[in-house]
């Protein structure tokens, strides 16, 4: 695997929170697609989300 790549497949994971929608909107703005649907837990009543993503074609662009 490229380290200077992004990987085809990643799992972002979070609260349930703007800044977690914001990482997932950056991933398919890269090209990313989201992978199933996402995962939600609650602990002591706040919510946390899992949602994988994949590059669909050809290699995953270069991280800055």
């Amino acid at each position: 695997m490229d380290s200077t790549r992004y990987p085809r497949y990643r799992v972002l994971t979070g609260p349930d929170d703007a800044a977690f929608c914001e990482r997932v909107s950056e991933a398919l703005e890269l090209g990313y697609e989201l992978h199933a649907g996402p995962a939600l837990t609650t602990k002591d009543g706040l919510g946390y989300v899992a949602q994988a993503v994949v590059w669909p074609d050809g290699e995953p662009p270069l991280r800055p």
